[in-house]
C-alpha cells in the first residue's frame, strides 16, 4: 500500500488504453476520480477502495465506457454527486462480475430498474450507504448473484419472498438496519440450501424461527455455515430442526426473547465452533449432549437463568473449548457444579466467566491444569475458605482475576511464584484485580506492587486493615479504578494517591480514616479531562470514615467528577465558593459533617445536578431558588441545618433575606471584616471633619472681604425666609376666615 501524499491521480495513467488491471486502493491520492479513467476501455479490473486520502464528491459519467470492466471496488470514495443514477451508471456494465461500493454516500436505493443489464453480477456489495427504503425487487431479476451485502443502511419492511427464488446465493447480509421486520417464515428464504452464510442481526424481526429452520433442514445438503440472528425480536422455544443444519460453524442468536431449554438435538452439530444464546431469558436446562461438540471453541449461554446440575457429561468432549460464559440474570443459584475434584477437564480455557452458579463449596481445582488461562472471572459461586497456595503459583499471564462476591477468607500472600523469565506470574500482567465482597484479612500484601499494568483494583467489602499502602500512587501509573470500600483501614489518605493521574474512580468509604482530604486531590486530571478519547464515570466517595478539615477549595478543579460523597465525616468550615464549577456533577452528598455558611449560589450552575444532601450540618441563610434547586423537594435533604430557610423549608422573613444577602452572613471572617472597614470608617471622619470644617471657616477668619459677602448673604437669605412664612401665614388666616362666614 503507497501514500502519494494527496496529490492528484497523475494524467498518464489515461494513456494507458490497453490496461487491464487497476489498483489504486489505499494509496492517499488528493483530488477527485479523473474523468480520463472512462479512457481505459480494455480495463478488466478497477480497485480504488480508499484511494483517497480526504473525500472528495465524485461523478460517475466516466464509467459507461468501461463496457468490458468485470470488478469494480470503489469502497469509501464518496460518490454523493452520482446518488441519482449511479445504478443507471454501473447497469451499463453487461460484463460486470463484481460490484462493490460500501460507504459511497449513495443514500437512493432506487425501487425499479426497467431493464436489468447485470445478468453477470455475482457480488453486490451495497453496505453503509444510508439507503432508506424497502429491499427493491430488480435484485431479484440478477439470478446470479452469490454475494449480497445489504447490512448498515436503513433499509425497512420485511424481508421479500423474492429471495427464494435467489439459489446461488451463498452470502446474505442484512444486518444492521434496524427497521427490516416481519417473521421468518417457510417462504422467505426456502431453497436456499447453497447459503452459506445468512445474518440478520440487529433488526425487529420477530416470531419463531421454527418454520424457517425446517424449511431450511429440508435441503438435501443444507450448506449453511453461519446463522446470526442475534439482536431481534425472535421468541418462542428453540426448534430440534436446528440441529438438522449439520453444517453450522457458529450459531449466535443472542439478545432475542428465546423460551425454554436447549434443544437435546443441538449435538448433531458436530462442527459448531461459536454457540452465543446470551440475553434471552431463557428458564430450562441444558442437554448432556452439548458435550459432545468436540470443534465447539466458544459457548456463551450468560444472562439466561438456567436450571440444571452440570456435570463432567456437559464437558466429556469439549477438547477444542477456550471461552466459557455463564452468567446468570438473577442472584439466587439454580444451577450447579458436581464436577469431580480431581477430575482432568479436556479442554483448556483462555477465558472463563461464571456467576451465580454454584461452583462452590471447596476452591475448584480443576482449575490448576488450567494453564492458558487470561480471564478467569468466578464471582457468587459459594466459594468457602481460603484461595489455595498452589493457585498464586501458577504459570499464568492473567488480564483478569475477578473472585468477587464469594466468602473466601485468609490473607493475599506475599510471595507469588517466579516464571523461568524471571518476572511475575499470576498477576504482574493483571489489568483487572477484583476480591471484593469476601472475607479476607491483614493488609494489602505488597506483592500486589508489581501489578504494574493493572487498570482497576477492587479490594471493597472485606476486613482488610492497616493503613493505605501509598505504593499504591507510585507503581500504579495505569490505575483508572481504586475500591477500598468498607474494610478497615486505618491513618490518613496517602497524599501518593494524587499520583494517579488516569484515576477516575476513587472509593474508600466506610473506613476508618483519619486526618484531612488531601489538598492534591485538585490535581487528579483523570476527573478532569477526557482519558484516551474516553469519556469515563469519574467519582469519588470518601464518606463514612473519621476525615476532618475544611473542604479543599481544589476539589472545584475536578471538572468531569460525576459523583462527590463525603458524609458521614467530621468536616468543617464552608463549602467553597467556586464549586458551582462541578458542572457535570450529579450526585452530591455532604451530609452529617459540621460545614457551615452559606449554600454557595454559585450551585445554581450545576444543572446536571440530581441528587443533593446537605443534612445535619450548620449551615444557614437562604437555599438557592433557581435552575436545578427547583426540582429539590424533598426537605430531608436539608433537615439539621437549623439556619437555613426557604423552600422546601420555611419561608424566610425580611431579616432573614438581609442577613441572607449580607456578604458577612453566616460567615465569621466576614464579620471580622465588617469590624475592620467600621474602625477605618472612624479613624477617617475625624480627619474629614477638620478639614472640612477649616477649609470653611478659616478662610472666613483669613478673607474679611469673603465674611462681609457671607453674612451678607445669610442676612438676605433670613429676611426671604421671614417674608415668605409671613406672607403664607396671612393666606391661610384670609382663607379660614370665608370658610367660618360661610358656615
Amino acid at each position: 500500500m503507497n501514500n502519494f501524499g494527496g496529490v492528484s491521480i497523475p494524467n498518464f495513467i489515461g494513456s494507458l488504453k490497453t490496461l487491464r488491471h487497476l489498483n489504486l486502493s489505499g494509496a492517499s491520492f488528493g483530488g477527485s476520480l479523473p474523468s480520463f479513467l472512462g479512457n481505459l476501455t480494455s480495463l478488466r479490473y478497477l480497485d480504488l477502495n480508499t484511494c483517497f486520502s480526504n473525500s472528495n464528491k465524485n461523478d460517475l459519467h466516466w464509467l459507461s465506457t468501461l463496457s468490458n470492466l468485470k470488478h469494480q471496488n470503489l469502497e469509501s470514495v464518496d460518490l454523493s454527486m452520482a446518488r441519482t443514477y449511479w445504478l443507471e451508471a454501473v447497469n451499463m456494465l453487461p460484463s460486470l462480475e463484481e460490484l462493490q461500493l460500501p460507504a459511497c454516500g449513495l443514500s437512493i436505493l432506487p425501487l425499479s430498474l426497467p431493464l436489468v443489464n447485470l445478468s453477470s453480477l455475482s457480488v453486490l456489495d451495497l453496505s453503509n450507504n444510508g439507503f432508506n427504503s424497502s429491499i427493491p425487487s430488480w435484485l431479484f431479476n440478477i439470478s446470479g448473484l452469490e454475494y449480497l451485502d445489504l447490512n448498515s443502511n436503513k433499509i425497512r419492511g420485511e424481508i421479500p419472498d423474492g429471495f427464494a427464488d435467489m439459489h446461488f446465493l451463498r452470502n446474505l447480509d442484512l444486518s444492521e438496519n434496524s427497521f427490516i421486520e416481519g417473521k421468518l417464515l417457510r417462504r422467505n428464504l426456502r431453497n436456499l440450501c447453497n447459503l452459506l452464510v445468512l445474518d440478520l442481526s440487529f433488526n425487529k424481526i420477530s416470531g419463531d424461527i421454527g418454520l424457517f429452520t425446517s424449511s431450511l433442514s429440508r435441503c438435501n445438503n443444507c450448506s449453511l455455515e453461519s446463522l446470526h440472528l442475534g439482536y431481534n425480536e425472535l421468541g418462542g422455544f428453540l426448534p430440534d430442526s436446528l440441529g438438522h443444519l449439520r453444517n453450522l460453524k457458529n450459531l449466535l442468536l443472542m439478545q432475542n426473547y428465546f423460551l425454554g431449554s436447549i434443544p437435546e438435538s443441538i449435538w448433531n452439530l458436530s462442527s459448531l465452533e461459536f454457540f452465543d444464546l446470551s440475553a434471552n431469558g431463557m428458564k430450562g436446562t441444558i442437554p448432556r449432549s452439548l458435550g459432545q461438540l468436540s470443534s465447539l471453541v466458544s459457548l456463551d449461554i450468560n444472562d439466561n437463568q438456567w436450571e440444571d446440575v452440570i456435570t463432567e457429561a456437559h464437558f466429556s468432549n469439549l477438547t477444542s473449548l477456550k471461552e466459557l460464559s455463564i452468567v446468570q440474570i438473577s442472584g439466587n443459584i439454580t444451577l450447579m457444579f458436581n464436577v469431580t475434584s480431581n477430575r482432568i477437564p479436556p479442554f483448556k480455557l483462555i477465558y472463563i466467566n461464571l456467576r451465580s452458579c454454584l461452583v462452590g463449596p471447596e476452591f475448584p481445582t480443576w482449575l490448576r491444569h488450567q494453564n492458558e488461562l487470561r480471564f478467569i472471572a468466578v464471582w457468587n459461586a459459594g466459594i468457602l475458605g481460603s484461595v489455595p497456595d498452589w493457585f498464586w503459583k501458577l504459570d499464568l499471564v492473567l488480564d483478569v482475576l475477578d473472585f468477587s462476591s464469594n466468602q473466601l477468607t485468609g490473607t493475599i500472600p506475599n510471595s507469588i511464584k517466579l516464571t523461568p523469565k524471571d518476572s511475575l506470574g499470576s498477576l504482574t500482567a493483571v489489568k483487572f484485580l477484583s476480591l471484593s465482597r469476601n472475607n479476607l484479612s491483614g493488609e494489602i500484601s505488597p506483592t500486589l506492587q508489581n501489578c504494574t499494568s493493572i487498570q482497576s483494583l477492587d479490594l471493597g467489602d472485606n476486613r482488610l486493615s492497616g493503613d493505605i499502602p501509598t505504593w499504591i500512587g507510585e507503581t500504579m501509573p495505569s490505575l483508572l479504578v481504586l475500591n477500598l470500600r468498607s474494610n478497615l483501614f486505618t491513618g490518613d489518605i496517602p497524599r501518593e494517591l494524587c499520583n494517579l493521574a488516569l484515576l477516575h474512580i476513587l472509593d474508600l468509604g466506610e473506613n476508618n480514616l483519619s486526618g484531612s482530604v488531601p489538598r492534591c486531590i485538585g490535581n487528579m486530571s483523570g476527573f478532569s479531562s477526557i482519558i484516551n478519547d474516553t469519556r469515563y464515570e469519574s467519582d469519588i466517595d470518601l464518606s463514612s470514615n473519621n476525615l476532618s478539615g475544611d473542604l479543599p477549595e481544589e476539589l472545584t478543579n475536578l471538572s468531569r467528577l460525576g459523583t462527590l460523597n463525603l458524609s458521614m465525616n467530621h468536616l468543617t468550615g464552608m463549602i467553597p465558593a467556586g464549586i458551582g464549577r462541578l458542572q457535570l456533577l450529579e450526585t452530591l452528598d455532604l451530609s452529617r459533617n459540621q460545614l457551615s455558611g452559606m449554600i454557595p449560589q454559585s450551585m445554581v450552575s450545576m444543572t446536571s445536578l440530581n441528587h443533593l444532601n446537605l443534612s445535619y450540618n450548620n449551615l444557614s441563610g437562604k437555599i438557592p431558588s433557581a435552575n436545578q434547586f427547583q426540582t429539590f423537594t424533598d426537605p430531608s435533604i436539608y433537615e439539621g441545618n437549623n439556619g437555613l430557610c426557604g423552600l422546601p423549608l420555611t419561608t424566610c422573613n425580611d431579616d432573614d433575606d438581609e442577613s441572607s444577602n449580607s456578604p458577612g452572613s453566616g460567615n465569621k471572617d466576614n464579620e471580622n471584616g465588617d469590624d475592620h472597614q467600621m474602625l477605618w470608617f472612624y479613624i477617617s471622619m475625624g480627619p474629614g471633619f477638620v478639614v472640612g470644617f477649616w477649609g470653611v471657616y478659616g478662610t472666613l477668619i483669613v478673607k474679611k472681604s469673603w465674611r462681609r459677602v457671607y453674612f451678607e448673604f445669610l442676612d438676605d437669605m433670613k429676611e426671604r425666609v421671614t417674608v415668605f412664612v409671613l406672607l403664607n401665614l396671612a393666606r391661610l388666616r384670609r382663607s379660614m376666615n370665608k370658610k367660618g362666614t360661610q358656615a
